[in-house]
C-alpha cells in the first residue's frame, strides 16, 4: 500500500511524497499525512478493468475529480459516462457515485473533497512582496 512520506514541514506548511503515481495501486488519501483541515484530497490509480468496489455518496462533501490519464467511465446517480485526460467532474454530496476502468491503460486521477457551500469570495491577498527566487 502507498503511503505518504512527510519530508518537510514548517509552522505554516508541510510537505510530503507519494512516488510516482505509476506505482499506486488504487487509492492513497493525502489529507492525515499533510495536515488539511478543510478538505480531503487523494491520489487514485486503477489498472485496466478494475473499478471502486462499491457506489458510495457523502453527507456534506462535494467531490471534484481531475482524471490525468487513461480512459474510464462515471456514474452519478443513474447515469453513466465516458471520462479521459482532462475530464473534471464536480458531484454533490446526496449524488451516488463510482467510477472504473474501461480502457487499455491505467486510469488516473485526483479527487479532491470540502464541504458543499464553504467557499468565500475573494480568500486570496495580493502582497507587493517578491519572492525569495
Amino acid at each position: 500500500m502507498a503511503a505518504v512520506s512527510e519530508i518537510r514541514s514548517g509552522k505554516h506548511y508541510s510537505v510530503g511524497q507519494s512516488g510516482p503515481l505509476a506505482s499506486l495501486d488504487g487509492k492513497l488519501f493525502l489529507g492525515q499525512a499533510l495536515g488539511f483541515s478543510g478538505m480531503e484530497v487523494s491520489l487514485n490509480r486503477f489498472s485496466p478493468g478494475q473499478s471502486v468496489p462499491f457506489l458510495h455518496q457523502h453527507r456534506k462533501h462535494e467531490e471534484m475529480y481531475l482524471f490525468l490519464s487513461g480512459h474510464g467511465q462515471f456514474q452519478v446517480d443513474d447515469e453513466v459516462f465516458e471520462v479521459g485526460p482532462g475530464t473534471v467532474v464536480r458531484v454533490v454530496p446526496e449524488a451516488i457515485r463510482g467510477w472504473h476502468n474501461n480502457g487499455s491503460s491505467d486510469l488516473t486521477c485526483i479527487v479532491i473533497q470540502a464541504n458543499e457551500g464553504s467557499l468565500t469570495d475573494k480568500d486570496g491577498i495580493r502582497l507587493d512582496q517578491a519572492p525569495n527566487w
